[in-house]
């Protein structure tokens, strides 16, 4: 799925339901993916044990699973760092953290790459971990990224 299809996907869920529907910024998706105030530090998302909690190249078979079959993190939020990686709605910047505001930064506003959070089913226990930031074309498409 390209960033543009999540974006029109959430438009269409807030046109049909009435409610707002949106990507996460880069900052939000971490903060749910780390537990938020119920946060343990953990590695991965809900664990320090990354099978507990993700679908990844070590037991996903290569393939997409059903959300829910792996524990939740300190939130209830199901696979934050497997099953697909997830686009958010900031543009990347290699030192955007450096620089941006400490209280809710909304990404810098422009870029040529969109952020990407979370492993996937492809990837390995590196690509899992919670910190890790990627950044792709939002035009770029494969069966591996996704969103929330």
């Amino acid at each position: 799925m390209t960033q543009l299809s999540a974006k029109m996907y959430c438009m269409w869920l807030s046109a049909r339901t009435g409610k707002f529907y949106r990507l996460p910024t880069e900052a939000e998706w971490e903060y749910a993916a780390r537990g938020g105030k119920n946060s343990r530090g953990y590695t991965y998302s809900g664990s320090n044990t990354l099978g507990e909690v993700a679908w990844y190249d070590g037991n996903s078979s290569l393939k997409v699973h059903k959300v829910g079959g792996k524990s939740p993190n300190e939130l209830g939020l199901y696979d934050m760092s497997g099953n697909v990686a997830e686009w958010c709605s900031d543009w990347y910047h290699d030192d955007y953290f450096q620089i941006a505001e400490s209280k809710d930064p909304q990404g810098p506003d422009y870029g040529t790459e969109k952020v990407v959070r979370g492993g996937s089913w492809f990837s390995n226990e590196t690509f899992c971990n919670v910190s890790r930031r990627y950044k792709l074309k939002p035009d770029y498409r494969d069966t591996n990224f996704g969103f929330i």
